[in-house]
């Protein structure tokens, strides 16, 4: 089926943002809102379920007139597309997405498409570089997820390492809140790390010189040990130094897996990717390799729905509209076993 010209109405609501945007010919942006739920959360010290999916649906018809209002399309006029995130994510939060779609989708006599949350982060890369020459090692790294992923051309993925146990983001949310720096962990870390001695303590760097799947429970305990033992140890030098492990472990296995796989460039994905040291050495390791680096904007690190939009697009174009009774899948996976 031809999506060519079609403005998409992707919809995001697999965790704790509230997102639509209205995106075309798959690399367009034409509007993106996202509404944050951090505030509702950060007394938890996380994402609470039951609250998350509530919020969406108070915010999400909101976030989407406003997204299909920023883009332009008149009063009397509606998307030619309609795609939501059906997985991987919170089951209750997924299906007040699903189902909002699939309404729109009827009332409208539009095409649903339902996108896959991972495939979506991948996406996010060509919405700033379309042209982008593949293939290309992918480091999606975000509060649920830690993988490699080596994309060879739209749609064709290869799974080359994923997390063992805790995603890279939950290791910097649980830190964090030992360290009684709040939620979300990721940026207090990196904030305060900049006043710190990334060499002042060695955490471990677990699996470091073993394939390319990773662990980050164990540097999650050594961080909680060493700040129990040392409660003297300034708190800018035990985060920076957490962070160097992190980024250190991250990286050399990105290099070891765009090596593998004879790529033309590294990018990042996922709210991780927004990490300044991370994005600092991912650059680093771009020009010692000679590779093209893809750093997407911060704003689309997060979860948002321009990239639901724009992997929507690419199955438009391979796969055709996805049939109405699919369902959201809180386990969905990248790549098939």
């Amino acid at each position: 089926m031809s999506a060519e010209g079609q403005r998409i109405l992707g919809i995001e609501t697999s965790c704790d943002e509230t997102a639509a945007a209205i995106v075309r010919d798959g690399n367009a942006v034409l509007s993106s809102v996202v509404s944050s739920q951090i505030d509702l959360h950060a007394r938890f010290g996380g994402v609470v379920p039951e609250i998350a999916s509530r919020a969406h649906e108070e915010l999400l018809i909101p976030v989407i007139a406003e997204a299909i209002a920023e883009a332009g399309i008149a009063s009397d006029e509606h998307p030619d597309v309609v795609a939501a995130t059906v997985g991987p994510g919170l089951v209750g939060a997924l299906l007040v997405g699903v189902s909002a779609a699939k309404a729109m989708s009827l009332v409208w006599g539009v095409p649903f498409v339902g996108v896959n949350h991972l495939e979506a982060h991948l996406y996010a890369a060509f919405l700033e570089e379309p042209e982008l020459e593949l293939p290309v090692v992918v480091l999606l790294v975000s509060g649920g997820h830690t993988m490699l992923v080596a994309v060879r051309e739209p749609g064709r993925y290869e799974l080359l390492g994923q997390t063992i146990d805790d995603a890279v983001g939950e290791a910097f949310d649980k830190v964090a809140r030992t360290m009684g720096l709040g939620y979300p962990g990721g940026p207090a870390i990196d904030e305060l790390s900049v006043k710190g001695d990334p060499s002042a303590i060695s955490f471990p760097r677990a699996m470091r010189n073993e394939g390319l799947d990773f662990s980050f429970s164990g540097i999650k305990t050594a961080v909680a040990n060493h700040v129990r033992k040392h409660p003297e140890d300034e708190p800018a030098d035990v985060a920076a130094s957490f962070q160097e492990a992190i980024v250190d472990v991250l990286l050399h296995k990105a290099r070891k897996a765009a090596e593998q796989v004879g790529a033309k460039g590294i990018c990042l994905a996922g709210g991780v990717a927004a990490n300044s040291l991370l994005r600092e050495r991912t650059c680093d390791v771009g020009i010692e390799l000679g590779l093209r680096v893809f750093l997407p904007n911060r704003a689309m690190c997060t979860d948002n729905a321009a990239m639901v939009a724009a992997a929507a697009y690419h199955r438009l174009l391979s796969d055709g509209p996805t049939p109405l009774n699919v369902g959201a899948d809180p386990g969905l996976r990248l790549v098939a076993d």
